[in-house]
């Protein structure tokens, strides 16, 4: 017994071992303070390093927000730190702990997130030593990577997931498309008006949380993007993660990527959502994975993004 009770000591000392320290960072910019979390695994400043980019909307750098309980990004970080990969989680400008650097909602553009992932992959190799910085983008976080990369000495290459791979007009027109008449062709006459580069004056008072006025200049600068068209235009290695249950984002958003860079990796997931999850398509099931951060990631997942860096390390 003391045999087996002294293996046990030990092995739980390794795990723990394993596990990657986490230490808060900070970033100062123009309008104020980010803030971020490293874990950094025993490698130390040889470790592969990613800079993760979080999804859409108030997402905090856990993959939290107000209607999300999913821990995703914090999952994935430590999963990511015991196969040896450092990384900085950020709480978005204006979002959790970054939310007094943005003055206003109006002054946002997505360019904005772009520019803070290029500020923050810098600092982060700077910091670190390593010769370069990957980036994982989630969701929206995938055409911030895309962005955030063009012209960029300091990517190592892109983990895009969930990511969509047509413009944002199109996505939403999916989304909206079960409204009820005439709701529907206001939602689309709206959407419409702000791809041509205008402001509505008078959105639909059922969807004013997706199209009110000091979020229309956001929805401006991402409608006019094309994440294809942007991925095509990077020499850099790329891997594609898509999960075939995910409500958001389908598989032909995955091809469509692919196609755009056929020398990058392409990834099924079966059976895994947008959140990365395991879930059925059952939607109501699905939805329910949103609100249990204690659901662990896709069993593959972590092991795919660190093979992946590995194999293309520099």
């Amino acid at each position: 017994m003391r045999h087996g009770f002294t293996f046990a000591l030990a092995f739980v000392a390794l795990a723990m071992s394993a596990r990657a320290a986490e230490t808060e960072v900070s970033l100062k910019t123009a309008t104020g303070t980010l803030w971020g979390t490293e874990a950094s695994p025993a490698q130390g400043a040889a470790a592969p390093v990613a800079l993760m980019l979080a999804g859409s909307g108030p997402t905090d750098r856990n993959g939290n927000g107000p209607t999300l309980r999913t821990d995703t990004y914090k999952l994935l970080a430590a999963a990511l730190g015991e196969r040896g990969i450092a990384t900085l989680r950020i709480d978005k400008r204006g979002i959790g702990q970054s939310s007094a650097a943005m003055v206003s909602e109006a002054d946002l553009r997505i360019q904005s997130y772009g520019d803070d992932a290029k500020a923050w992959a810098a600092d982060l190799r700077a910091r670190t030593g390593a010769p370069c910085v990957w980036l994982i983008g989630h969701s929206e976080g995938a055409l911030i990577a895309e962005l955030a990369a063009q012209d960029n000495r300091d990517i190592c290459g892109l983990i895009l997931l969930s990511g969509a791979g047509r413009k944002a007009a199109d996505v939403l027109r999916e989304q909206l498309a079960n409204l009820p008449d005439p709701l529907k062709a206001q939602a689309f006459s709206a959407l419409a008006e702000l791809e041509a580069g205008h402001t509505v004056t008078s959105p639909p008072p059922q969807l004013v949380g997706l199209f009110r006025p000091s979020v229309q200049p956001y929805l401006i600068s991402w409608l006019a993007l094309d994440p294809a068209a942007l991925l095509a235009r990077l020499k850099l290695p790329v891997l594609i993660v898509q999960g075939d249950t995910d409500l958001q984002v389908s598989l032909d958003d995955a091809r469509r990527l692919a196609a755009a860079r056929p020398d990058a990796k392409l990834v099924i997931l079966a059976g895994v959502n947008h959140i990365l999850k395991v879930a059925p398509a059952d939607r109501a099931a699905n939805l329910a994975s949103y609100g249990d951060p204690t659901l662990p990631l896709a069993p593959t997942l972590a092991g795919t993004i660190a093979s992946f860096m590995q194999a293309g390390r520099p």
